[in-house]
């Protein structure tokens, strides 16, 4: 029998999701120190990219190397790419509409870094939290067959959970999966990767992975968990059974043994960047204090929304002299050019202006564009980048006079894949409840809702909903599910293409392969970031700047994705000593 230690299932699936991160270098070196022999110059290095992977790649490349010439390309007239914050005058007052990321947690490794960088930014006073006994942390909601259902949780009793695991039918089959789990045989060792749907439905239920899990990855990748990979995705998990040959044996055996298990880099990295918030005397860098109230929120966001983070890069970018910003410079074409000398990298781009083509020389090129963008820039040699596509993503921002509006209160609601056509026919996938998750971002009351169509979806649509058609759909979901039924004061609908890449089965072996073709052609010269490789949030992008501009400093040739040429390295912490601040 299994020792009787209790373990969440749910909170299981739903940490590792929410903080889980890739295979990372098994050691991590500080910025301040990179700098080293092996740049034979302080480099003129371009980024691609003027979202926040690029924005951030700029400020930690100035930063490390502040004598470095950085140029760094946008394609559109704006920066910030999928961070998109607008205040919106309603009448009696402004509210602030996210078409982006609205929230961010701070608790991951990731999160970590971005902590680390509102700081080095000097926003921490911006910040807005959102404390974990607030109701935003305490209810979140699935919607099923025809109603709001809570996910267990800190929001209910253990009575009150228990009650809604055996009578609510999107957890029917979850407490006989989880406990048939601990039994069943583990993976076959030819197994090396498969789909989160395959995955949670051979470990524990087909049931679960449709009710619950498809819900979930709807409002994180608004993707098809039947595509989507598991090693990738919930690595933790997928560690666990090849660890202990099941999922909640590990769990069991971390929780038995006091432990948690790990990502070594992660681990490495939090320790480094837990000693950065001390000073050499021993007392705390300015600013730690805010930085340590905000880590324990649930999540948090800015006064002027999640886009103040890219305009706050932007100022402190511009005000740097060897620092330059070309907005409308989409990229035609990047090659290397063969010299005696140490070799280069040319990119051609295009002055939307004047249509007038610029060819530019650099020694290093760091690309935080879409993986299917770069393989078509570097006349598709880079065949492990071509087949990550992304999904599409509708976004009505809804603001109500009506204060009242809401019959229950929370972060807001998911909808999974089991949902019956008839309560979902627009395939929405959510609505959070903004006037919940982020208090302090309006100056006028109301009800202030997030309505969220398509991805997957939407794949095999010939065309997608105009704006009008947009706001229709999302007053219908919100009539059918909600009640709701007054007429908005303020709509605002964004079509965001292509916004999320698909982490299919198979990523992992395809970005070692990209990594070993971008050597192979461009020697180190060439490095690759964002949200196509390591992680969709903003979170994960962050890091992955963090990351690239490391390894470009680092010296030797370096990709970007190095990390996906070793295996996984995991090992156990004792939760005492754990790095924190």
């Amino acid at each position: 029998m299994p020792p009787r230690t209790y373990v969440n299932t749910l909170g299981l699936l739903l940490t590792d999701l929410y903080s889980r991160s890739h295979c990372l270098p098994p050691t991590y070196k500080k910025l301040s120190t990179l700098k080293t022999a092996a740049l034979y110059h302080d480099p003129d290095v371009a980024i691609l990219g003027g979202g926040i992977t690029g924005l951030a790649s700029a400020f930690y490349l100035s930063e490390t190397l502040p004598n470095a010439k950085i140029t760094l390309y946008e394609g559109t007239a704006r920066l910030g790419g999928w961070l998109h914050s607008t205040s919106v005058d309603v009448g009696n007052g402004t509210v602030v509409f996210e078409q982006g990321p609205r929230t961010l947690r701070p608790n991951t490794p990731n999160g970590m870094v971005t902590l680390d960088l509102i700081r080095r930014l000097h926003l921490q006073d911006e910040v807005l939290m959102t404390s974990k006994n607030s109701i935003a942390a305490q209810n979140r909601f699935l919607y099923y067959p025809d109603h709001l259902v809570r996910m267990p949780g800190p929001g209910g009793s253990f009575l009150e959970n228990f009650i809604s695991l055996v009578t609510e039918p999107v957890f029917n089959g979850l407490i006989v999966g989880a406990v048939g789990e601990y039994f069943r045989e583990k993976r076959p060792g030819s197994l090396h990767d498969e789909s989160v749907g395959s995955f949670i439905s051979r470990r524990f239920q087909p049931s679960m992975a449709d009710n619950i899990v498809s819900a979930i990855f709807h409002g994180i990748y608004a993707g098809d968990i039947y595509q989507l990979s598991a090693r990738s995705l919930i690595p933790l998990l997928w560690y666990y059974e090849g660890d202990a040959s099941s999922v909640m044996k590990g769990a069991v055996h971390a929780q038995v043994n006091s432990s948690t298990v790990e990502n070594y880099g992660d681990f490495s990295l939090m320790r480094e960047i837990s000693q950065s918030f001390t000073q050499k005397n021993g007392q705390p860098v300015p600013g730690t204090e805010v930085i340590a109230n905000i880590r324990k929120s649930s999540v948090y966001t800015f006064k002027k929304g999640i886009g103040q983070l890219a305009t706050q890069l932007e100022k402190v970018l511009k005000s740097r002299p060897l620092v330059k910003i070309h907005r409308n410079r989409p990229i035609n074409k990047l090659e290397s050019k063969e010299s005696h000398g140490p070799q280069k990298m040319l990119l051609t781009s295009t002055n939307s202006g004047t249509s007038k083509k610029t060819v530019a020389t650099h020694d290093f090129i760091i690309s935080t564009l879409s993986s299917n963008t770069l393989y078509n820039l570097t006349s598709q040699k880079l065949t492990g980048l071509s087949q990550t596509r992304s999904v599409t993503v509708m976004v009505v921002n809804l603001y109500y006079t009506n204060p009242s509006l809401l019959s229950l209160h929370g972060f807001g609601y998911l909808l999974p894949r089991s949902l019956p056509f008839s309560k979902n026919p627009e395939r929405a996938l959510g609505v959070v409840f903004d006037s919940d998750a982020t208090i302090g971002q309006d100056n006028v009351p109301g009800t202030k809702l997030t309505v969220m169509l398509g991805g997957h979806w939407w794949d095999d649509w010939p065309d997608y909903p105009d704006e009008d058609q947009g706001a229709q759909m999302a007053k219908m979901i919100l009539a059918r599910h909600l009640k709701i039924h007054e007429e908005p004061r303020k709509i605002v609908v964004g079509l965001q293409r292509d916004c999320i890449p698909q982490y299919t089965v198979g990523h992992r072996e395809r970005l070692g392969r990209a990594s070993r073709e971008l050597l192979r052609h461009f020697g180190g010269k060439l490095l690759v970031a964002g949200n196509s490789y390591t992680g969709v949030g903003l979170n994960d992008c962050v890091r992955a700047a963090r990351d690239v501009v490391s390894g470009l400093c680092s010296g030797g040739e370096k990709t970007g994705l190095d990390r996906f040429l070793e295996e996984e390295k995991w090992q156990r912490v004792p939760q005492k000593t754990g790095p924190g601040l």
